[in-house]
């Protein structure tokens, strides 16, 4: 099975955050890969990438995705089968962004968000997780979550386990 990561507006391929899940994914016999969005700046074109890399994938895959991010593996999960959805301070509605609902394809989705996120408000990532009735983890941090990295690991390890078992 694959983890296919999916970095935020401001980020890249493999920043902080990617480069230590990577590692657990790893650790747990994952295979991964992280796309690099930098060449688009427009959400929607960015979860066209994801789902031009994602027709010749012939294994299971995770698409984990933060900030930005999460809304392209988002978007993009409604077009592919993933076996689970890892997202961290998702960018869910938001202004400008094309899509505002997010048809469910995957019943398997887990999300982690700041409370003091200063970029996307809680409250948003809160409205999905009841929609989806999904799991939700409101912790210590702000938008980036790197000063609760160690408690952001613990949970993708948590949830990796879980779809490994599932």
């Amino acid at each position: 099975m694959k983890v296919v990561f999916s970095h935020g507006k401001e980020s890249g391929p493999w920043g902080t955050k990617i480069k230590r899940l990577s590692e657990i994914a790893k650790q747990n016999g994952f295979e991964i890969d992280s796309l690099d969005y930098r060449a688009y700046s427009n959400p929607d074109d960015r979860a066209s990438q994801l789902l031009n890399y994602l027709k010749g994938e012939k294994k299971d895959f995770i698409l984990v995705g933060s900030s930005m991010g999460g809304y392209v593996s988002l978007v993009a999960s409604q077009q592919v089968d993933p076996k689970a959805i890892f997202l961290m301070a998702p960018a869910l509605y938001l202004v400008g962004y094309k899509q505002q609902e997010y048809p469910l394809s995957c019943n398997n989705i887990e999300i982690i968000h700041g409370w003091d996120d200063e970029v996307i408000p809680f409250d948003h990532s809160v409205r999905f997780a009841k929609k989806a009735n999904c799991s939700l983890h409101l912790i210590e941090g702000d938008h980036r979550l790197n000063s609760s990295l160690k408690q952001v690991e613990s949970i993708f390890d948590n949830f990796l386990s879980s779809v490994i078992n599932g």
